[in-house]
């Protein structure tokens, strides 16, 4: 495990209410959630349970809501460089290269070390001698990848990710999940992730944060004490998506006889 007990970023008593044609919808309520420096935190839960909306309140998209959200002791009040953001739909700027995509915020830099960034950052998501191609080149993965160099390249101090690999085919997901977990042992930052996966979230997390049905709470915290790197095939691998999937499957249940 590569997480110290230093608390990265605290959630005290957090809930969000959206206005849905004049009737009110309570999207999270009371959330209390710890997460430690440097560690790996998913969460896992059915659609509409509000996943999203904590990801985006953690990255400082999101500032109307009850409750405290703090990053190193410190409010967030907003996004900024020490939030990176990686979405499910890569969101490079179709008329800039690789490295102009990658570099786009580093204006503050000088020269020469904004180009060490950019190609640190290209070497270390796999797209070297690709630095001038442009998005409509690239395979879905590698979009992906320049999106991840890119949301890396400011060295945030939280990394967050909504369903980053939702729209890759299942091979390339697996690739990418391969990649996701070197990224995180060689940058030791701290990611926290949305996904239906529940292979991925025991894949790659070291800590699965259950959300029930909505109104969207942390039903459950499950450590995942496995040794890395991860064998799907190992007996506890697999106890362990087995009881998150039935958790899981138990809270979509609950939500589609609440819809009916």
């Amino acid at each position: 495990m590569s997480t110290t007990e230093a608390i990265e970023v605290e959630i005290s008593g957090l809930s969000k209410e959206f206005d849905n044609d004049g009737q009110t919808v309570v999207a999270l309520d009371g959330i209390e959630l710890s997460i430690k420096r440097g560690e790996f935190l998913t969460l896992v839960g059915a659609s509409g349970c509000g996943k999203t909306t904590l990801l985006r309140i953690i990255a400082g998209l999101e500032l109307d809501y009850e409750g405290e959200i703090d990053l190193e002791g410190i409010p967030i009040r907003g996004p900024g460089v020490d939030k990176g953001v990686v979405f499910q739909d890569h969101r490079l700027l179709p008329w800039l290269t690789v490295e102009e995509n990658v570099g786009f915020g580093l204006f503050r830099h000088a020269e020469q070390e904004r180009r060490q960034l950019i190609q640190h950052y290209v070497d270390l998501v796999g797209l070297r001698g690709f630095e001038k191609a442009y998005p409509n080149q690239l395979s879905g993965g590698m979009a992906q990848r320049a999106a991840i160099a890119r949301a890396l390249v400011n060295k945030p101090k939280i990394l967050v990710l909504d369903e980053p690999l939702g729209a890759l085919d299942a091979m390339t997901r697996i690739h990418m999940q391969n990649e996701i977990e070197k990224i995180w042992r060689r940058e030791k930052v701290t990611m926290v992730m949305v996904t239906h996966d529940v292979e991925e979230a025991v894949y790659l997390s070291d800590t699965v944060a259950l959300m029930s049905s909505r109104p969207g709470r942390v039903k459950k915290i499950i450590p995942i004490n496995l040794a890395r790197p991860r064998n799907r095939e190992d007996p506890a691998f697999q106890a362990l998506r087995k009881e998150i999937l039935t958790e899981f499957q138990l809270q979509t249940k609950a939500q589609f006889s609440y819809e009916i």
